[in-house]
């Protein structure tokens, strides 16, 4: 089984749930600039990906796992799953597992920064548990988030209510990548930190449209 190539990245989830004007300029119109803390996010995980298995007795990390699922339309990397051995658990094909032991998968995600007010991060590692769930036909009930700045992990329960809005969130992601549609931003504070603030310049979407201005000048040149 691969993954659709039409699927929509993973990573587009936290962006889309932050901004979706800021997800459509990168996933739809292809657009992107870095700035500080996109560049210090790479560096943290790319601590993350190095060496791709690891064995810990009965613990087996995987670092930088591809994951997909054709049922939901969506494709990405887990930055980390551990495999706890667990008699209620899957088996492992190939290389990643030993036969005849069953594993129990638990996805981390590395994050620069400390937690978010917002769902935004529990969103994306949700949808990578749904990846795995699909993949290897088991039921992932947490996961964990793991943030740079306060170096401590945060556990994540994935819940009929999380995941009920992940659907309802993706389902409007394929709407409109389908329609290639940019939608208009609704400024605020979290415009500062973005790093797509010179190609969106957010300020221009509270200006009147082209029709109301052309109005109000006709009616001072009247006047």
């Amino acid at each position: 089984m691969e993954p659709n190539e039409q699927s929509l990245l993973i990573s587009g989830i936290q962006h889309f749930a932050f901004c979706r004007r800021q997800w459509a300029l990168i996933h739809v119109e292809q657009q992107w600039q870095e700035n500080l803390r996109t560049v210090e996010g790479q560096l943290l995980h790319k601590k993350a990906h190095e060496d791709t298995v690891e064995k810990r007795g009965d613990l087996l990390i995987v670092r930088d796992m591809p994951v997909f699922s054709n049922m939901l339309g969506i494709r990405g990397a887990c930055d980390v799953v551990e495999f706890h051995v667990d008699a209620g658990g899957v088996p492992l094909q190939g290389r990643y597992g030993k036969q005849g032991v069953l594993y129990r998968p638990i996805p981390i995600e590395y994050k620069r920064g400390k937690p978010k007010e917002d769902s935004s991060d529990a969103l994306q590692l949700c949808a990578q548990a749904m990846c795995l769930e699909e993949m290897l036909a088991c039921d992932i009930h947490e996961g964990f988030l793991y943030y740079g700045e306060t170096h401590r992990r945060l556990a994540i329960v994935f819940d009929a209510p999380l995941r009920q809005r992940l659907l309802e969130m993706l389902q409007e992601m394929h709407a409109i990548y389908l329609r290639g549609y940019t939608p208009k931003s609704k400024p605020g504070a979290f415009c500062r930190a973005c790093s797509l603030k010179e190609l969106c310049l957010p300020m221009l979407c509270k200006n009147p449209s082209v029709m109301t201005y052309v109005s109000a000048h006709l009616k001072e040149v009247d006047a």
